[in-house]
């Protein structure tokens, strides 16, 4: 089911709004994190758990639209140690493992997905699962060594933590924050780009990491003049996706710029920008997107709808009124 997202004003005027909650960003299970402290309960649950399979390259199983979750039949009597707690459903406990996809012996012909390449296939409550899992392994795989001493550690808290046992100190899941942006003219043109690995016709909007001791508008602001040269004004929050490939929080905004303004390719990232039209939006959007590059004589072509891009450009094409 689809939830309405945090609202910006007039959809008339330059301001708009998200019109659907972003794919990723969507509720799934109650993540029941009191459990994660508690070990008798995550034994004693472990024996009727569902468990969630993603293999080395983040794929999962998908069976009619749901993820595949399989039973803790086969690996022991207790959570693995690199076993990860997701939550509850229907009060049935959900760890994910990385291991070997595992097909259920009643499915017909699952498929073999990750979120990028399957993510619309996924329902909500798959998708929440699969995006969680998926970023809390990729932390595991890369923090199993104490930042603060080079000790190996350990994972605590049903994998939602890491201790040093020498020195006792705890690690969380790095999270990293990244500001995507939809550069508008105030009225009916937007600025899209294009990085040099991305041949025509793949455009996206433009993103960038944020930097110590900086917000998110501010980042919006050096990110645009980095890439493309353009200052921009009226910096707007729209939303927020997790995108765990492999650890980022995408961070949803529009801006207005100055279409007089030259473009100016200061970092290297950015190849090609260009202004398009509502129009030409909205047909690049019926065309298709990234993955009809090959079939698509389109001009223009978009992110799937897995990305919190597509939702933004979707939002800004068609604003609610």
């Amino acid at each position: 089911m689809t939830e309405p997202s945090a609202a910006a004003s007039d959809p008339s005027g330059p301001d708009f709004r998200l019109r659907n909650t972003p794919l990723l960003s969507r509720i799934g299970a109650d993540r029941s994190d009191h459990l994660r402290t508690d070990i008798d309960a995550a034994v004693a649950g472990w024996a009727d758990a569902a468990v969630l399979r993603v293999d080395a390259r983040g794929q999962v199983l998908i069976a009619d639209g749901q993820v595949v979750l399989n039973t803790s039949v086969g690996l022991g009597d207790r959570p693995p140690a690199d076993a990860v707690f997701l939550g509850t459903v229907d009060g049935r406990h959900v760890w994910a493992v990385r291991a070997q996809l595992q097909p259920p012996e009643r499915a017909d012909a699952p498929q073999v997905l990750d979120l990028r390449r399957g993510g619309t296939d996924f329902d909500d409550l798959s998708a929440q699962l699969v995006a969680t899992a998926t970023a809390l392994l990729n932390w595991h795989d890369n923090a199993r060594f104490s930042a603060v001493n080079g000790a190996p550690t350990k994972a605590a808290k049903a994998g939602w933590s890491r201790i040093d046992p020498v020195s006792g100190h705890e690690e969380f899941p790095r999270i990293d924050p990244a500001v995507i942006c939809l550069v508008h003219d105030g009225a009916d043109r937007v600025v899209l780009a294009r990085q040099e690995m991305w041949p025509r016709p793949m455009f996206s909007l433009l993103a960038g990491f944020v930097e110590a001791g900086e917000s998110f508008e501010t980042c919006v602001a050096r990110e645009i003049a980095e890439e493309i040269g353009l200052s921009v004004r009226d910096v707007r929050y729209l939303g927020s996706q997790p995108w765990p490939f492999p650890r980022s929080l995408m961070v949803g905004f529009h801006a207005v710029a100055d279409p007089e303004q030259e473009f100016s390719f200061n970092d290297g990232e950015i190849v090609e920008a260009r202004w398009f039209t509502r129009e030409q939006v909205r047909a690049a959007l019926a065309a298709g997107d990234w993955t009809s590059a090959d079939t698509s004589d389109s001009e223009l072509l978009l992110p799937g709808s897995v990305s919190i891009a597509r939702e933004i450009v979707e939002s800004w094409a068609w604003p609610e009124g």
